[in-house]
């Protein structure tokens, strides 16, 4: 009896699924060995390719020791966004503001199993904004700059999402509002500290709802 040739189709597709378990071996290898080079002690290798480690590593794999020496944080973040469009006769029309954070509260509240995204894209966002820029909204490194890209397109997705309309500059407010210290029994409470509110700038996005 003649052996059974395997069709055209099926050869292709067995192809293809070499190919693409090739491919995710590979990428997971790369993947670990760029984390590993991230977080290991600077050594000659990490160095030379700093560029691309980093390029790969921020801001969706960032790694940090936080887990196992935990810092609670003694301010909360609420982050508000406006926008801006100029429409075809020139007229500027500035929205009212936007809370992003309580949009991100009210999705993570009664959620037995919250998303990262709603817990921790924004918030992380603007603290490595924070590490990279500190009182000023200025860029002075490749990574500032990407982080302030970064937190812009949060925004403007944000808004695209909730709202809509078309627009095509964005501007954040964020309150800082500190946290009061757990006053010991028999301690005086605290006098709460004052709140701070920074705007940053008017920063260019794609046009949106246009």
């Amino acid at each position: 009896m003649a052996p059974q040739r395997t069709s055209w189709p099926a050869r292709v597709l067995k192809a293809g699924s070499g190919a693409a378990v090739v491919l995710c071996l590979a990428t997971a290898l790369i993947h670990v060995l760029l984390v590993f080079l991230h977080v290991a002690p600077p050594n000659p290798l990490s160095q030379q390719y700093n560029r691309q480690v980093d390029a790969w590593v921020f801001p969706l794999f960032e790694q940090n020791w936080r887990l196992f020496a935990p810092d609670p944080e003694s301010v909360n973040h609420q982050i508000s966004a406006r926008t801006l469009h100029t429409a075809p006769d020139g007229s500027v029309r500035v929205s009212g503001w936007s809370d992003l954070t309580a949009v991100d509260n009210s999705a993570v509240r009664h959620q037995p199993f919250p998303s990262h995204t709603a817990q921790n894209m924004l918030r992380r966002a603007w603290s490595s904004y924070l590490e990279t820029h500190g009182g000023d909204d200025k860029p002075r490194s490749q990574r500032a700059l990407m982080m302030q890209r970064y937190l812009t397109n949060i925004a403007a997705d944000r808004l695209t999402a909730h709202r809509g309309g078309a627009f095509e500059s964005v501007q954040l407010r964020v309150v800082t509002v500190p946290i009061a210290p757990a006053a010991g029994p028999g301690s005086p409470t605290a006098a709460p500290k004052p709140a701070d509110t920074r705007y940053l700038p008017w920063w260019k996005v794609d046009s949106r709802g246009n």
